[in-house]
């Protein structure tokens, strides 16, 4: 078998090292076929990615192994890769990888990205975001159709304060809606204007939705507005996911939105659907909005409530225990069901939404917290806090 392929690809010449190597054992999906699948939508994934400084997450032994996050662009790049440096308010800066077509969607995936992390500004603007992201997380146990009936309310609460939605597909357990803005505010602004739409969003489907920050008191649908700060990223438009059945981030009408499966949309199916219907998307760039209007009800709403606190510390509003800290999601689970070996009495008081799993994000990769809520344990029968089931240090691994 061939050790690399070389592409012609927008002119340059992209070189596939081990094109056999499969990323989604479950399917046999190779690195190639990757490629070759982001060759036949790379249009509609360049509307979403290009000219846009981006994270590299890398899977460089496929979907199995947790990925790797590299925010500085490998120093033996092509020269046709461009770089694009962000400054965060930490002091640290970052030149990340800016592609501009084919070859750069190409050149992304031998290295081992999966799906694509753009920021949501150009490299031409560092500060100004052109692009406003609703992230549609539901809590364990909520149904699909809830889902998309928040994303309907997302659309008009966009419409009514003169932005145009448009809505995909997560390729995982969410949803999301953007909208294109005009690039004239912060990121702090945007961050504020998308935390008003969560919270109009909450006023109206209180049964179905949340704004609410800590997790532990949210319901339903959380609608997150934390993907427009300034060192978020979120999956691009016909990204790839890394789930057994290879999910794609589709994009969709609005009228295809209330009979969309997110199981309907892969690797295997996105191609023919771009071919025959073209992207969904397309118009998106003619699109951009104002935030004038949700910045103004923001002012009227007034601050959105704040958890209380103690001694610096947030004191949690509900009883919380933390079960594990893993540097993986499979080694944290395993720590819950010995932690619900061990307290088999009250794990029947348990509903889902009460399992807390976080993917926390550590120095250039993901690690998993697991807390439990008691809040529908008697008080009486409450285990205490106990040692870590798995007590993984992110900080301090040097690996």
């Amino acid at each position: 078998m061939p050790t690399s392929r070389v592409l012609q690809l927008a002119g340059r010449e992209v070189t596939i090292t081990n094109p056999d190597k499969v990323l989604f054992p479950a399917k046999g999906i190779t690195k190639l076929d990757l490629v070759r699948y982001y060759l036949s939508v790379a249009d509609g994934v360049l509307r979403g990615v290009r000219g846009r400084p981006m994270i590299l997450k890398r899977f460089v032994h496929g979907i199995e192994e947790e990925a790797f996050f590299q925010k500085r662009a490998p120093a033996n790049r092509p020269d046709w890769i461009e770089v694009a440096e962000l400054r965060y308010a930490s002091g640290r800066s970052a030149k990340e990888a800016v592609l501009r077509d084919a070859a750069g969607l190409a050149w992304a995936v031998n290295l081992g990205c999966i799906d694509f992390n753009p920021h949501p500004v150009l490299a031409e603007d560092l500060d100004h975001p052109d692009e406003l992201r609703i992230d549609l997380d539901p809590v364990p146990g909520v149904a699909w159709e809830q889902i998309r009936d928040v994303a309907e309310v997302v659309k008009e609460v966009l419409r009514e304060y003169g932005l145009t939605g448009w809505p995909k597909t997560s390729g995982s357990r969410g949803f999301h809606v953007y909208a294109r803005i005009e690039p004239r505010w912060s990121f702090a602004k945007v961050r504020v204007a998308a935390e008003t739409v969560a919270r109009e969003v909450e006023n109206r489907a209180p049964e179905l939705a949340t704004s609410k920050w800590w997790k532990e008191e949210r319901h339903g649908v959380f609608v997150d507005f934390n993907q427009n700060a300034k060192d978020r990223t979120v999956a691009s438009a016909y990204s790839v996911r890394p789930t057994p059945d290879a999910r794609v981030s589709t994009p969709l009408t609005w009228a295809e939105v209330p009979g969309c499966r997110p199981e309907d949309y892969t690797i295997e199916t996105v191609p023919d659907r771009y071919a025959e219907r073209g992207d969904p998307w397309e118009g998106m760039d003619d699109a951009a909005g104002s935030l004038d209007a949700l910045l103004d009800l923001a002012e009227r709403m007034g601050p959105a409530p704040k958890p209380p606190k103690g001694k610096g510390r947030r004191q949690p509003t509900r009883p919380l225990i933390e079960i594990a800290r893993a540097k993986t999601k499979r080694e944290a689970l395993e720590g819950l069901e010995r932690w619900k070996a061990r307290h088999r009495s009250i794990v029947g008081h348990l509903r889902p939404a009460d399992v807390l799993v976080d993917g926390m994000r550590g120095r250039s990769s993901v690690w998993y917290r697991i807390r439990v809520n008691l809040q529908h344990v008697p008080e009486s029968e409450r285990p205490p806090q106990e040692p870590l089931e798995v007590d993984y240090d992110p900080w301090g691994d040097a690996s």
